[in-house]
């Protein structure tokens, strides 16, 4: 069986699970007498009472037993905190097997309950006056009959099955079906039984529900939440006949229903997370294999440690020598520096470059050791012959 609480968006095929309410006294006594007489008479293999955390008011229970030989069974019984809206004690209960649930397996709810009429902890966990192991008769009243039909499916862990009586029945048939289904669908229905008057009322009331009561037959009602696409007019018997005899339609619907992938109502889930992961009743063998598991783990854990080291030495060694390699490398020749480039003149500095050249054009014109005045220039002086 799966350890993993991974798998909750269905109910898995494995899981057997039912939530009632005790009436009555020392509920957790009676619990305790009912799983030591089982385990003194081999029915079970051990059962243990986990110790509850100090001022928790959840009581749990835990019991292992084998189907079919050598298929094993881990179930879990929680009393759940009183909430002073009901009578008696609220418990819910979820067994899981090593492989899918077979009908022909003993009823789960039997190795914690006594499977006797005057204990009543059978009775439904929300609606008072309803019960596993009875016939329940559909209210008189019209509107009750729609606020007990919607009131029993809400939060509810049972099949909600709802049978016509297509004639008064005898002393045989007003017994309930239950008796008659196989041990593992036994205590997993809550029948509601319409007499034969009571048929419009009733299909009135579940038409909010989309499904319909065949006359003479039953029909199971749609369970909250219901799965993508439920179709309820496919888990409904065309005829039930209330004459003792084994219903083999009914049985056949009630085992495809079961057999629905559905998702888990409400606190279902949680309760089996609680199964799987706070399980405290392991045997020597299983204690073994966890042991082997952990190591296997640890080993795991050390050989990823040793490679990151390993991995991280390389990389430092890496470093060190690339570090060195720098460090020895000649240092690169020293690059000759590029000529600036040329900055565009200002208007004074090419006036100064203009009159320097002037200048130097002047001097040059000049005669060596003279007055500065030109040949062709010159005016007649006083010393010129006369013409």
């Amino acid at each position: 069986m799966s350890n993993s609480a991974s798998d909750r968006s269905t109910i898995p095929g494995t899981v057997w699970q039912a939530r009632g309410r005790h009436v009555g006294a020392f509920p957790q006594d009676v619990v305790r007498r009912t799983l030591r007489r089982h385990r003194d008479g081999e029915v079970l293999d051990d059962f243990a009472e986990p110790p509850a955390p100090e001022g928790a008011a959840e009581r749990v229970f835990e019991a292992r037993w084998r189907v079919d030989g050598d298929v094993p069974v881990r179930a879990r019984l929680t009393f759940v905190p009183p909430d002073g809206r009901t009578d008696g004690r609220e418990w819910r209960l979820v067994a899981e097997a090593e492989r899918p649930w077979e009908d022909h397996w003993p009823s789960p709810a039997t190795m914690f309950w006594p499977d006797a009429d005057d204990v009543a902890w059978d009775h439904h966990h929300a609606v008072a006056g309803l019960r596993l192991r009875a016939v329940n008769p559909v209210p008189t009243d019209d509107k009750a009959v729609r606020r007990v039909l919607r009131d029993a499916v809400r939060g509810s862990w049972s099949v909600q099955l709802v049978v016509h009586e297509a004639m008064t029945p005898d002393e045989q048939g007003r017994k309930p079906l239950a008796r008659l289904l196989p041990p593992g669908l036994r205590h997993r229905v809550l029948e509601h039984r319409a007499a034969p008057h009571q048929l419009r009322a009733v299909n009135w009331a579940l038409r909010d529900l989309g499904v319909e009561l065949p006359r003479g037959g039953a029909v199971i009602l749609p369970p909250q939440p219901a799965p993508d696409g439920y179709d309820g007019g496919e888990y409904a018997a065309r005829s039930v006949f209330l004459d003792g005899t084994e219903p083999a339609d009914l049985v056949d619907v009630l085992r495809r229903f079961t057999a629905l992938p559905k998702p888990p109502p409400e606190g279902a889930a949680e309760a089996l997370a609680d199964l799987r992961e706070n399980w405290t009743l392991i045997t020597v063998e299983e204690e073994l294999a966890r042991a082997r598991e952990l190591v296997a783990m640890y080993a795991e854990a050390l050989e990823a440690m040793t490679r990151s080291r390993d991995l991280y030495r390389e990389a430092a060694e890496k470093a060190h020598e690339a570090l060195a390699a720098y460090r020895e490398a000649p240092a690169p020749p020293a690059e000759r520096p590029e000529p600036p480039e040329p900055t565009a003149a200002s208007p004074l500095h090419q006036f100064t470059r203009t009159f320097a050249r002037l200048k130097v054009g002047a001097k040059g014109l000049r005669a060596p050791g003279g007055t500065g005045a030109g040949r062709d220039g010159d005016e007649p002086g006083a010393g010129d012959p006369p013409s």
